[in-house]
């Protein structure tokens, strides 16, 4: 599919706020019939539009309340240091999200944890060994007045 019209939108709206919708409602809410409703999102879904499902998780219950945003600056901007560097992020089960961005460093990360004390031994113990890690900037989350993520 490579253009969405306002119904496809509609639809991506309102997935993107329930997932979980059924059809039926989903059909209900865009102004389709609910076979058709079902046609458009399994192509959306099969033209790669929408990637999946995501549950969102209680992060005082999952131990993951502790939001920390983390700049890195690497020592080296070789292919074999970001390849190194994004080997590192994928192995630590904090780390939620690791982007690669242009501008003065060159990895936002997005840390849970469960406490301070918890991203310091992440801090210390995974960020501070990894090689070419030059500069860390961590930035504490007090609160989130808007998160669309699913």
């Amino acid at each position: 599919m490579s253009k969405i019209d306002q119904i496809s939108a509609k639809i991506l709206r309102a997935l993107s706020r329930d997932g979980r919708m059924s059809n039926l409602l989903l059909a209900e809410a865009v102004g389709l019939s609910p076979s058709a409703c079902l046609r458009r999102v399994q192509e959306l879904e099969r033209s790669g539009v929408i990637k999946g499902y995501r549950a969102r998780l209680d992060p005082d219950q999952t131990g993951r309340a502790y939001v920390v945003y983390v700049a890195v600056g690497l020592a080296e901007h070789t292919k074999a240091a970001q390849e190194g560097f994004e080997h590192a992020m994928q192995a630590a089960p904090e780390v939620a999200e690791c982007h690669n961005v242009a501008g003065a460093f060159e990895y936002i990360l997005r840390v849970e944890a469960a406490d301070l004390p918890s991203y310091k031994a992440f801090h210390t113990d995974v960020l501070g060994t990894v090689p070419h890690v030059r500069s860390i900037t961590s930035y504490m989350v007090m609160g989130s007045p808007k998160d669309m993520r699913a």
